[in-house]
């Protein structure tokens, strides 16, 4: 099983390294479902770690409907990402009646390459996921991080299950979306996948932002311990 850590800091890059993560997923705006980080916080990461290091290309945040500006906006990030030693992109891109918008994900498939890329949970808002799996699959694209179009990932369990049946080895599936240390087993038992992406149950730790005593400024971060137990429980569930 592999373990994907969601992260916004460099901070948390560590800790998800540490806790024995194979993979982050770097991210700015996590409150808001995570946007493309800026070049120094790539940059810093990537020196920071040793592990695989996949950056989100999203120039905000809300709907997954973009203008030809902010397309152009991705299409520059994307080479940033690239050049400043990214593994991999991960990206959404839908059209305007939510199917997936095939034509610039392609463009952002094909500026991305040769690393590897994940179409993330802009599936879930597709009225026709299963469509819409077989559209990303059709483009090549390697990866797909969804809760089965479902508020969180035990919802969506059949869902999930289904896709993976779908792929026919084709692409991954990446469970994620209210990943918990309650849900986690059986999710991955019913479901088949063998990749977990998580975020909030893996970041209970605070630091502080500055070394003034009397700043008082905390931020959370991901707690490796937290990580540690997660890869613990994934390991067991396939040993």
């Amino acid at each position: 099983m592999l373990l994907e850590v969601c992260i916004d800091s460099v901070e948390s890059a560590i800790a998800a390294q540490n806790g024995g993560a194979q993979r982050v997923e770097l991210c700015a705006d996590l409150a808001n479902g995570g946007t493309t980080p800026s070049a120094g916080m790539i940059q810093s990461v990537r020196e920071a770690v040793s592990m695989t290091v996949h950056t989100m290309i999203r120039p905000r945040p809300g709907d997954f409907c973009y203008s030809d500006r902010e397309f152009e906006v991705m299409m520059r990030d994307v080479e940033t990402a690239k050049k400043l030693g990214s593994d991999g992109i991960v990206f959404g891109i839908l059209t305007l009646n939510r199917s997936v918008d095939a034509g610039r994900s392609k463009q952002l498939l094909e500026a991305a390459r040769p690393l590897r890329v994940t179409f993330h949970r802009a599936i879930d808002d597709c009225p026709d996921i299963e469509g819409a799996f077989d559209e990303i699959a059709r483009l090549g694209i390697d990866r797909v991080l969804t809760s089965g179009g479902k508020p969180d990932v035990l919802l969506g369990a059949d869902v999930l299950e289904a896709l993976v049946k779908r792929s026919h080895g084709r692409l991954k599936v990446l469970a994620g979306g209210g990943v918990s240390f309650d849900n986690v087993i059986e999710v991955v038992k019913r479901t088949g996948v063998t990749e977990i992406h998580a975020l909030s149950a893996l970041s209970s730790a605070f630091m502080a932002v500055s070394s003034s005593a009397s700043a008082g400024c905390r931020r959370r971060v991901v707690d490796p311990a937290q990580v540690r137990q997660m890869a613990d429980l994934l390991n067991r569930i396939t040993s």
